[in-house]
Parts: structure tokens; C-alpha cells; sequence
């Protein structure tokens, strides 16, 4: 199967190099090389045709076809076909050769566009004498240069009918028997030449299933590595203190909190090192069941550490984690802002565990910032970090447990393929007692009216957020920008009120003063674009508008308006919205209906798919030839179960398993780490 694709016979450098750029150098590349979809050519009655769009009829053909010239070398051949006893015109652009194969009497099938108003059909593809199933199902292939369809199924044929005995089963026979897939050999032919469309369903099943057990293979391997290539620190946390610390909460926790803290603690008394993601919706509690996960670290005579992305939300968490705490644990503040004599004492503290808990922004990782028994490290919103960022906190200490928490609600089937190496945690309840959010959908014209709702709202002694997607202007895009919007809300409101400006352009300490005016209550109305998505805590803001809200996607809509109701008081969320598409409507309308953040991202990942879910660059996301992760999720939660079975038993080591594990070492050093 690894012969070079130059063996072929009728392939030479020309038709090589255009194969190349379709990554295809050997024999097993071309088999492999899947069709990206299949046009299904069904017959419908005639009063079930739509006008304007692709149909397939089926009849007998009334008179000798007439061909006409026009232009230079076109031509038109019109013939006449009797579908159903009605006589149907049927119109061929620049077939010339075909007048000598369509003859009065003869039965014909023909595909085209359709005219319901002249009975007329515009034929892109026609089949004399009776119809097979398989003449029915054309695959399409993407294709580079001049390559055609025609030719390139040549060439698949070619090489099947000289290497199909070299096609391998790689599935053991059990799992081909469960699920009643097909064999390799015949899957892969009825990929590339289907007889029926059951037989294609049952293949593509095959291949949907192979592609995803290779994948979390992969994920269960490099879990399992990590898992044993970093013992943990077995952190035996006082039971007793930790049940004492919840109960003096001043609230009681969620049936989801609960579970979630009992699997945090569970890790943490393990001997492996924990390596757990924490999937919370906004508002959902997670930093409660942070603060008791760290206090646990420190019973058991560890430090904790906690990273956050912003100074402020630094300071919001170290004076929420004071107050919890005090009298149970020594908690610090370590943040840029820190710095000389006070900064070289604190670490000192640090080093010599005068401190148990430490709460900061990347500062933390500074090299002069050492922990004498780290014990537990925690990441909020991990995903504001890079990858080494994330790495150099976790390096710090003796191996420590580490926990990544965000507020981004990924749906399940994103999480357990794109964090497979990691165990999932998810807080999918908010606490009793919070009002819902009411969400508006509003077009652009009712703006006056939304200023006059926010200045009642002021003069509540309320605050408000007004996003836009721009900071100034743009040519390209009519699109309100925060600049703008500042200088019109300064204008409108005649200096009545403190507004404040915030974008991505400000400096840090400049993006913070904005921040503490606002969580101050000294700015009322903050306009900003998305550099407030992940913020700090202003219960008194009771307002969300989202100018141009069709630009943004779901989960960040919902992630922005989880910036208001987080007091006691009634919140809004307005969205300002004119889409032209259907998705953009539709997605206003989720918005509007929904404040639940999976139901939410699930819905978000329908619209856009996995690759604009993450954005394709930074997410790794795999690309799967046949697979789709968002409509064949279930076979992707069966792979992952059959390869946690797998690399949990061993099996990859025993002859049924033998060929998985051939492929699986392709993967540099993958099995070699585990040997």
C-alpha cells in the first residue's frame, strides 16, 4: 500500500505533481482519498418537482432529438419526453455527440435543471436504457488542476483492482461484529463506487467510527503518559476542615458544584497528578468550588496558587477569598503592580510557605516566584493563556495537581475530543435565587429609546455596559464602533453622567483604571468592545447592549451577558441587531429564547461548525476526512469509551489489536513512552 503513486500505470510526473498538491504520493493515499460528498439523483412524481431546482425524471423519449447551432461551436439539442403521459421538453447545451445516442422509443433518465411553468428540464446529465441504484449516487471529489471526475475514478479503480488484497482490516473482528460494519476492503470500494445507498451509509458508518477510535486513541495514550510520567503529590487533605469551610459558606452549594468538587478532591488525593478541566456557565459558582479545592491543599500542608488573566479580576478574587477565609488561611496578592521591597518579601513569604495561598495575573510564573509545597495550581479561563504560560505554572512546585476553569461553555463533544487528554468537570446549574436575565432583540432604529431605558436605569443608582465589535472606524465594515458610540452617548446625555471608554488598545493599567471607575460605580456607563468578555464581578450593572450583535457569535454573546446579573436587581440584555442571513436571525432568535450556555454552545456549534467554533488556528482541532464531530457525536462518545477500554486493558499489545498498534507507532514515539 506504500508504493509510490508513480507505479500506477497512466500516471506519469504531470498527473503526480497535480496529485501531490491533493497530498496524495502512494497507492493507500488515493484509496483514502474520499469523496467530500455524493449527489443523490432520486425520481420524484412530476407534481412533486420545485421550479428552479435539480431534479431526475424518468421516461420514454416521443421524436428523433433536433440540434441547432449558434455562436462559435455551440449548440442546442431539444428532444421530447413523455414522463407519466405528459410530453416534456428537454433542452442539452453543447452535446452535439449525443443526437446519435438518444433515439425515438428509447427509455431515458435525466438530471437538470427544472421549469415547472414551461415543463421544461435543462439537462446536465442523462443515462439511456434502465437505471441501476448505483447510476443514481455520483460522488465528487475535490479535485486540483485539470484533473476530472472521470479520470480521477479511473485511476481509484486502477489501483483497487491491483491492491485490494492489500487492503488490511485494522478493527478486530468483535468490534466489526457489534456494530455490523463492513470490512475494510468492501468499505473502501463502495466509498469510491457505491452500489446503493445503504451499502455507502454502512461504509461511511465504518470510516466515521475508524477515523474517531484512531483519534482517541491517541488522546487515552497521551492521557496516560502524562498520567505516569508525573506522579502526583497525594495530597491528604483534612476532611473534617474542608466540611467545616463549606458549611460556614454563606450559601449552600448546587447538587453540579457538588459533584464537580467531589471529583477535584478525589484527584487531589490520588497518587497521579491531576490534570482536570472545570466547565462552568457564567455565574454557575466555580470560584466557591476553587476556594475549597485550595483550602483543601492547605490542609494537607500545600500551597495554592491561582492564575487569573486581568490585575483586577486579581484583586476581585484576593478580597473575596480574604473574607472566606480568614482565620483558615494566609492568602497574597501577587500582580504586576507589585513590585521592590514589597514584591521581594512576598516572594520570600511564598518561598518559605509564611503564605498558603497566592491569587495573581501571569506573574506567578515569573522566575523569582518560587513555592516551597505547591500543592494545587489552578488557570481561570485557561484559554486567555498560552499553552507555555500554562506549562511553566504547572512545572512550578512538586508536581503540582493542576485545574483549568472557564466560563465558556463547550459543548460535551467538543470538550471530551479537544481536552481528551484531560478530565472533564462541568457546573451546568446555576445557584437558587437568581433572576433570569431578560434578553431583547431590537433593530437599530429603537436606540433612543434603549438610552432613555439605561438613564432610568442610572438614575436607580444602576450601571450599564454598551458593547461594540470596533474600536474606530471602518471603511469596510458599516459597523458602529466604541469611539463613535463614546462620543454620541457624551453628546446625548449632556455630561448628566460619567461615561467611560474601554478597547483593546489601552494599555493594561490604563484598560484597569476604566475597570476600577466602573466597578467603583464612579463611570455609570461603560462603552466598550469585547475586552470586558471576561471581567470583573460589578453586581450594581444591570444593563448589557450589544451594538452590531448579529457579528458575534453565540457564546460570546452569552459570555458577554453574563456581565450583568450578578446582583439581586432585575437585568437586560439588548441585543441591537438587523442580520440579513438566516443564520443571523436564527441565532438572535436562540439568543433571545435560551440563557442555558450549553444548550447555547451546542446550538453555536450547529450554526458554525467546530472549526469556527475555536477558530481553526489556535484550537488544533483534527480534520477528520469522513467524520464530523458535531452530527456524529455519538459514534465519537463510543470511540472514546472503546479506546479508554482499550488503553486501560492493554489490549493494544495482543494480536487482535495488532494492526491499530502498527498505526498508532507511526506517531512519534507515542508507544514508545509507554514501553
Amino acid at each position: 500500500m506504500n508504493e509510490s503513486i508513480l507505479e500506477v500505470k497512466g500516471i506519469g510526473e504531470k498527473v503526480a505533481e497535480q496529485l501531490a498538491f491533493m497530498h496524495i504520493y502512494e497507492t493507500n493515499d488515493i484509496l483514502q482519498y474520499f469523496p467530500y460528498r455524493y449527489d443523490i439523483y432520486e425520481e420524484k412524481p412530476l407534481q412533486e418537482l420545485v421550479h428552479d431546482e435539480k431534479v431526475t425524471i424518468k421516461g420514454k423519449v416521443l421524436y428523433n432529438p433536433s440540434l441547432t447551432f449558434f455562436g462559435k461551436k455551440k449548440s442546442r439539442l431539444s428532444f421530447t419526453v413523455e414522463v407519466e403521459g405528459i410530453a416534456v421538453k428537454a433542452i442539452m447545451f453543447n452535446r452535439a455527440f449525443a443526437k446519435k445516442q438518444i433515439q425515438q422509443g428509447q427509455d431515458i433518465t435525466l438530471t437538470g435543471k427544472w421549469d415547472a411553468h414551461r415543463l421544461q428540464i435543462t439537462v446536465s446529465k442523462y443515462k439511456t436504457g434502465k437505471m441501476e441504484e448505483n447510476d443514481s449516487i455520483t460522488p465528487v471529489y475535490s479535485l486540483k488542476g485539470d484533473l476530472t471526475s472521470y479520470k480521477f475514478q479511473k485511476l481509484i479503480k486502477q489501483v483497487l483492482d491491483s491492491h485490494v488484497d492489500d487492503i488490511t482490516e485494522i478493527l478486530p473482528a468483535s468490534y466489526l461484529e457489534n456494530y455490523k460494519l463492513p470490512e475494510r476492503k468492501a468499505a473502501v470500494r463502495t466509498m469510491h463506487f457505491p452500489e446503493s445507498r445503504v451499502a455507502l451509509k454502512h461504509a461511511r458508518r465504518r470510516f466515521i467510527y475508524e477515523e474517531f477510535l484512531l483519534f482517541q486513541l491517541k488522546m487515552q495514550l497521551i492521557r496516560k503518559i502524562n498520567r505516569e510520567s508525573t506522579k502526583g503529590n497525594e495530597q491528604d487533605y483534612q476532611v473534617n476542615k474542608v466540611e467545616s469551610f463549606i458549611t460556614s459558606l454563606p450559601f449552600t452549594l448546587t447538587d453540579a458544584q457538588q459533584k464537580a468538587l467531589t471529583e477535584i478532591l478525589k484527584d487531589m488525593k490520588s497518587a497521579y497528578r491531576m490534570n482536570r478541566l472545570l466547565q462552568g456557565d457564567v455565574g454557575s459558582g466555580k470560584t466557591a468550588v476553587a476556594a475549597i479545592c485550595l483550602y483543601a491543599a492547605v490542609t494537607a500542608g500545600k500551597q495554592g496558587a491561582l492564575m487569573v488573566p486581568t490585575e483586577i479580576l486579581a484583586e476581585q478574587h484576593f478580597q473575596s477569598f480574604q473574607t472566606m477565609l480568614e482565620g483558615r488561611a494566609d492568602v497574597a496578592l501577587l500582580t504586576g503592580s507589585v513590585k521592590g521591597k514589597k514584591r521581594k518579601e512576598l516572594t520570600r513569604q511564598i518561598e518559605n510557605q509564611e503564605i498558603d495561598i497566592v491569587i495573581g495575573t501571569h506573574a506567578l510564573i515569573q522566575e523569582d516566584v518560587l513555592f516551597k509545597a505547591l500543592g494545587l495550581a489552578i488557570v481561570d479561563e485557561q484559554h486567555r493563556f498560552g499553552v507555555a504560560q500554562r506549562r511553566t505554572l504547572r512545572d512550578k512546585g512538586l508536581d503540582p495537581d493542576v485545574l483549568f476553569m472557564t466560563a465558556t461553555p463547550i459543548p460535551r463533544t467538543l470538550a471530551i475530543t479537544t481536552f481528551g487528554d484531560m478530565d472533564v468537570s462541568i457546573i451546568n446549574q446555576l445557584p437558587s435565587g437568581r433572576k433570569e436575565i431578560e434578553t431583547l432583540w431590537v433593530k437599530e432604529n429603537m436606540f433612543e429609546r434603549i438610552l432613555d431605558f439605561i438613564q432610568e436605569r442610572v438614575k436607580q443608582g444602576e450601571q450599564a455596559y454598551i458593547i461594540s465589535p470596533l474600536i474606530e472606524e471602518s471603511d469596510k465594515l458599516d459597523i458602529q464602533n466604541a469611539v463613535d458610540l463614546y462620543h454620541q452617548l457624551t453628546a446625548y446625555y449632556d455630561n448628566e453622567m460619567e461615561i467611560g471608554l474601554m478597547h483593546g488598545r489601552l494599555s493594561s493599567a490604563e484598560k484597569d483604571e476604566v475597570m476600577r471607575d466602573f466597578a467603583d460605580n464612579r463611570v455609570k456607563v461603560l462603552v466598550s468592545t469585547t475586552v470586558v468578555e471576561v471581567g470583573v464581578n460589578v453586581p450594581n450593572a444591570t444593563v448589557m447592549v450589544i451594538y452590531d450583535a448579529e457579528r458575534f457569535g453565540l457564546s460570546q454573546l452569552h459570555q458577554l451577558r453574563g456581565r450583568v446579573g450578578r446582583g439581586s436587581k432585575q437585568s437586560y440584555c439588548i441585543l441591537i441587531a438587523e442580520p440579513k442571513g438566516e443564520v443571523g436571525k436564527e441565532r438572535m432568535r436562540i439568543m433571545s429564547e435560551t440563557s442555558d450556555g450549553f444548550e447555547l454552545s451546542e446550538q453555536d456549534l450547529q450554526l458554525r461548525g467546530p472549526g469556527d467554533f475555536f477558530g481553526r488556528k489556535q484550537s488544533g482541532m483534527p480534520e477528520f476526512k469522513v467524520a464530523d464531530m458535531v452530527h456524529d457525536y455519538r459514534a465519537l462518545e463510543t470511540a472514546r469509551q472503546d479506546a479508554q477500554h482499550i488503553v486501560e486493558n492493554n489490549l493494544l499489545q495482543s494480536e487482535d489489536y495488532k494492526y491499530l498498534k502498527e498505526i498508532l507507532s507511526e506517531e512519534e514515539g507515542l508507544l514508545e513512552k509507554l514501553d
